[in-house]
């Protein structure tokens, strides 16, 4: 092996292990390792000592896991040894590892100090499955499908403090995410500290948070962190695009000769600071003046000893002119002889709560089940276009937790059900292989949700317990309020008291023509996606404008109770200068919702602005950055019914319309779904 021999012993605290009955702790793990067998016997001790081969960085990783502290008079021993290979392992076998768990202690075989840091955290979710119990013996032999496994924050136009930053990238390697993407310029500002050209951060260049960039020092330390976190952290200095903030500081742009010499001067300030193997440098969203300029870019920055990443579509490249590319939006496309990083509908400003975990969860990442030198893997991102000063309402509004480690569990495990289609993004038939894997996946998620979680803004609520129909679209000519049969029949049937389910599904009739509905699981539903049916499908496979839906819920409760509601039919986008809804309505196409037949009148908004504005932060628009609403559920059956038209889909007031409902009842004091009944035709 390449790497020097260090042996350290340190001491662990098991959690206080008792000799009681295990837990079937594999149940627990996130991401799903490739192979689990459960041996004879358990592990009790207490205290253990560590003797591990592993580079210097790794050991000083280990030694900030809470897991572990200083120690060394314990007989009982957690071994970390650095192999040659981890045979069973088919690919990415730097990642690799073997966990071996007896009654005599612990086992740990890695190709190298990553695979022994992804193996202490298998270890680390085993022992906190536990809950103070052994551990049952087991051999774990696991390795990602996918080398790439990111996150990307956009702090070009937002920024987020170091503190917060850290604080991420540790909780997701957790859980094997393994690079974070740093872009740090923008339009808005330049992030990133220069000693050369310090007006870069001044504040005539800053448009959006002025004085707000991390030193030099403090961008060594992310570094730092990540390295002993075992995650990659990839800078972005967007170029020759996104480049206002180097325009206004500079006095010219970056594709004059001018503008040449001094991004190469900071680039060689960047690689002198960062000691990463990657610098991206953007490309996208450009009209390019100078040809010769990324040619000249990326053959500079691979004199310093980097490699370069570029975004596409952005500048066209042959394989061996660039390093490695990411793919945005519907249109990137992978090529031969070029490593891919799938971003292409993984953008978090435009997820909602509960539908679009479902689709990244669901999704085979490039369309592989498996990474190869020509797929390299995938990154969410969270591109903040609109102001968003709050950090905890960033995190909370694009659902960042969940999303983050949905990706987790898809890139390590591979596979997938389709890509962004109905296939992937939908839940119909609780019989379907996807319902089944998303819940076992949403129960995952939602154990670490309260262990690891606790304090962190982390919207997501269990969903799969949930059941609605659908009805199929009646056209409403453009007449908004227009009432349809159903509506009437739903009214008629709560006054005459008839709460309970029918034996079948509903159908109605409406001049002359029958409208069907169908069943569907879970908590939120894109009737119409807001990228289109073409991109990402929704309910309706051929949505049109000047229609409107329905969806209904029979919801059982235990007992007549408070509950809280979770609704919203339109997901604001972060990257949208969109109006707030007007004031008494729940959108601009009078959108309502009935449970028991009381109407639930939308909250009051504290945006009313009239100003289609980025620079306007949202206010309480989405459903995350809002309480629940108090309501009522009687004993026994309650019926919920979603009234949903649309006009166009795109408005003056709303670029992006999304036709699509969120609905989740949980509990006031805590949050989280409640314990209820959902009938399933």
């Amino acid at each position: 092996m390449s790497s020097s021999r260090v042996w350290i012993l340190l001491g662990i605290l098991l959690l206080g292990f008792e000799p009681s009955h295990t837990a079937q702790q594999e149940q627990y793990l996130l991401p799903s390792p490739k192979y689990y067998t459960k041996l004879e016997g358990e592990f009790r001790s207490k205290t253990i000592a560590i003797e591990a081969d592993v580079h210097a960085e790794t050991a000083v990783a280990l030694m900030q896991e809470r897991l572990f502290k200083v120690g060394s008079m314990y007989p009982t021993k957690l071994t970390i040894k650095l192999v040659e290979h981890i045979d069973e392992a088919l690919l990415n076998e730097e990642e690799a590892y073997r966990l071996v768990i007896s009654p005599k202690g612990i086992a740990i075989e890695a190709a190298s100090g990553a695979g022994a840091y992804r193996a202490l955290q298998t270890l680390r979710q085993l022992i906190d499955a536990t809950a103070g119990q052994a551990l049952s013996a087991c051999r774990v032999v696991d390795w990602p499908s996918w080398r790439i496994r990111g996150f990307m924050h956009d702090v070009g136009r937002t920024y987020i403090s170091m503190e917060e930053l850290k604080k991420q990238i540790a909780l997701f390697a957790r859980f094997k995410i393994n690079v974070f993407h740093w872009h740090l310029t923008e339009h808005q500002a330049w992030r990133l500290e220069s000693k050369v050209y310090p007006q870069l951060n001044g504040i005539a260049a800053t448009e959006r948070m002025p004085g707000r960039f991390y030193t030099l020092n403090e961008a060594r330390d992310l570094v730092q962190w990540c390295k002993q976190h075992e995650v990659l952290l990839i800078p972005e200095i967007d170029m020759p695009g996104h480049s206002s903030a180097f325009e206004r500081a500079m006095g010219f742009g970056m594709q004059t000769p001018q503008g040449k010499e001094v991004l190469k001067v900071l680039l060689r300030e960047v690689a002198e600071t960062l000691d990463v193997p990657y610098i991206h440098i953007g490309t996208d969203e450009v009209e390019f003046t100078d040809p010769e300029f990324v040619p000249e870019m990326v053959a500079f920055i691979r004199s310093l000893g980097r490699k370069v990443i570029s975004w596409n579509p952005g500048w066209q490249y042959k394989a061996g002119e660039i390093d490695m590319t990411q793919l945005w939006s519907y249109r990137g496309k992978a090529q031969h002889g070029i490593p891919a990083i799938d971003s292409r509908l993984h953008y978090l400003n435009h997820y909602d709560l509960f539908a679009d975990p479902i689709a990244l969860f669901g999704s085979r990442i490039l369309r592989q089940d498996e990474g190869s030198p020509d797929h390299a893997g995938a990154i969410v991102a969270i591109w903040n276009d609109r102001f968003a000063p709050d950090e905890r309402g960033i995190t909370a509004q694009n659902n960042l937790y969940a999303s983050t480690l949905a990706l987790a569990e898809r890139a390590w495990v591979g596979g997938g059900y389709g890509y962004f289609d109905r296939a992937s993004s939908i839940l119909e038939s609780r019989e379907l292989p996807l319902y089944k894997a998303f819940a076992d996946f949403e129960r995952r998620l939602l154990w670490y949700k309260r262990r690891y979680f606790a304090q962190e803004p982390f919207p997501y609520v269990a969903q799969t317990q949930a059941s609605w129909v659908i009805v199929d679209p009646i056209s409403n000519q453009g007449d908004l309020a227009k009432i349809f049969p159903i509506e009437t029949q739903y009214l008629s049937d709560i006054r005459s008291g008839r709460l309970a389910p029918p034996r079948q599904r509903p159908s109605y009739t409406y001049e002359g023509r029958t409208y069907g509905s169908r069943s569907y699981q879970g908590s939120g539903f894109y009737l119409r996606h807001v990228w289109g049916e073409r991109i990402m499908p929704g309910v309706y496979g051929h949505p049109e404008e000047q229609h409107t839906a329905y969806a209904m819920a029979w919801v059982h409760s235990p007992k007549a109770q408070t509950a809280g509601l979770i609704f919203e039919t339109q997901n604001y986008s972060r990257s949208e200068p969109d109006l707030p809804p007007p004031l008494g309505h729940w959108d601009y196409r009078q959108s309502r919702i009935w449970i028991n037949g009381t109407s639930i009148p939308a909250p009051k908004w504290t945006s009313v602005h009239t100003e289609l504005s980025l620079e306007i932060p949202l206010g309480n628009e989405n459903a995350t950055a809002r309480p629940p609403i108090p309501v009522q559920l009687r004993a026994g059956w309650n019926r919920v019914l979603v009234k949903l038209p649309v006009d166009r889909f795109g408005t003056p007031e709303t670029r992006l319309v999304k036709w699509m409902f969120t609905a989740s009842l949980v509990s006031l004091e805590t949050g989280e779904a409640l314990p209820l009944r959902y009938h399933t035709f």
